[in-house]
Parts: C-alpha cells; sequence; structure tokens
C-alpha cells in the first residue's frame, strides 16, 4: 500500500481525536458516500416498512439487522476518500460482488453484534485476508482500542436514539393546535398505536440514513490510527512524500 497516496494525514491519535477525523471524512465526502448509501438504503427501507402488514415490529428490526450490509457500501465509499477518490453508484455496482456479497452471511450473523464492528469492519473488508490471518489481524488491530470501539458504539449509539425521538417530536410539533397525539396513545392498542409504530418505523429508516455513516466513519479512522501506529504509516508517509516515493 502507498500511504503517500491517502489523502489525509496519518499519524496516531487519541481515540476521540480518530473519531472526529472520520466525521470530517465523512462531512468531506458526504455526496459521495451518500450517493452510494442512499442507493442500497432506499430499497431495503422500502422492503422492511412493507413487511408492516406481516408485523408491526418487522421493519425496526429488519433494518437493525441489515445495518452491518448497508455499513460495507458506506466503508467502500470512505476508503476512496481516502485516497481522495470519488465513488460514484457506478463504481459500487462494478465492485458489488465484493461489497454486497463478500463474507455476507457472517456479516448479518456475528458480526451483527459485535460492539466494535465500526472499528474491526475495514481489517474484513479492505484487507483481503483469510483464515487464521485474518483472526490475527484482528486480535492485533483490536488489542488496547477495544474500550474505544465500544465507546464509539455507545456514541452514536445515543445520537441516533436522539435523532430518532426528533424525528417522532415532530408529530407534536407540527400538529394543528388541539389536534395532536396524546400521550396516552402510546401505551394503547389498536389502530392508533398501529399507527404509531409505523411512524417509529419510518424515523428510524430517516435516522440511520442520517447518522450510520457517521458512525462506519468514526471507526474507519480509528482503525486508521491503529494501522498508523502499529506500522509507523505516520513516518513512512514523510518519508515518501519528502523523497518522492
Amino acid at each position: 500500500m502507498r500511504v503517500d497516496a491517502f489523502a489525509v494525514r496519518l499519524r496516531p491519535r487519541a481515540n476521540f481525536e480518530a473519531a472526529d477525523l472520520g466525521v470530517r471524512l465523512c462531512q468531506r465526502a458526504s455526496g459521495d458516500v451518500y450517493a452510494c448509501y442512499l442507493t442500497v438504503l432506499v430499497p431495503i427501507a422500502a422492503l422492511a416498512l412493507a413487511c408492516y402488514q406481516i408485523a408491526e415490529w418487522l421493519p425496526v428490526t429488519l433494518l437493525w439487522w441489515a445495518k452491518p450490509w448497508l455499513d460495507r457500501t458506506i466503508l467502500f465509499a470512505l476508503s476512496r476518500a481516502a485516497f481522495g477518490q470519488s465513488t460514484r453508484p457506478g463504481d459500487l455496482w462494478r465492485e458489488q460482488r465484493q461489497v454486497w456479497w463478500g463474507q455476507l452471511l457472517r456479516t448479518l450473523t456475528t458480526r451483527r453484534l459485535s460492539p466494535w464492528r465500526s472499528f474491526t469492519q475495514p481489517v474484513y473488508q479492505l484487507e483481503g485476508l483469510r483464515g487464521s490471518e485474518l483472526r490475527a489481524r484482528v486480535r492485533q488491530v483490536r488489542a488496547g482500542r477495544t474500550r474505544a470501539g465500544l465507546g464509539i458504539l455507545t456514541a452514536f449509539g445515543s445520537a441516533e436514539t436522539a435523532v430518532m425521538f426528533a424525528l417522532f417530536s415532530l408529530i407534536w410539533w407540527f400538529a394543528p393546535k388541539g389536534m395532536g397525539i396524546k400521550l396516552s396513545a402510546l401505551v394503547t392498542t389498536g389502530q392508533t398505536a398501529g399507527w404509531i409504530e409505523f411512524v417509529s418505523a419510518v424515523a428510524y429508516a430517516f435516522t440511520i440514513a442520517f447518522v450510520e455513516p457517521f458512525y462506519v466513519a468514526a471507526g474507519f479512522a480509528l482503525y486508521l490510527s491503529r494501522r498508523a501506529e502499529i506500522e509507523a504509516w505516520d513516518i513512512e508517509q514523510e518519508l515518501r512524500r519528502a523523497f518522492g516515493g
């Protein structure tokens, strides 16, 4: 890997400084990231919401379960942005076999429950390792940073909850005077409660559409910081730039 090709300055960073770098990277590449992300999120969200007629709890569950698979698209765009490359849905389509279908079963099972998945996902998706070599690499990258990975999950999980409740509160903010939904409706059963569950599912879809790219970006930047620490990427980057490769 040519570390001098990175468009970001590589060096070991404090955990939350690295997370902040990821957020800024996502902001800078937001056009490409969201163009690719929404390409896959919109059909999945539509399919999940259509399952509301089967069971009221199913849309939110399906969206929650699909998040690691959706994260692969986000990481694909972010990894190219880290090298200063733009990404279009056409690029995503050409790489769909590796991005969408690679390691699909594990993505939706064991890695779905990982509390630091945004941190370790780049190892699984970008390094091309398999078997014992992959497991050893994950342990090496994760060593001493598990709390940071868990902290990122906690922080963005809290942000997700706040955004979802903010969206849900718009029902009261924009309802005509005297026509707002009473809080008691939230704990009742029947058509009103069912309608509220559907609105909650829609609010959740909009929430993950907004928050998830930043969560993935924070974990990706923490991964880059860890790689810089392990492999002295910052020194190599400076030497290559100073002496022209």
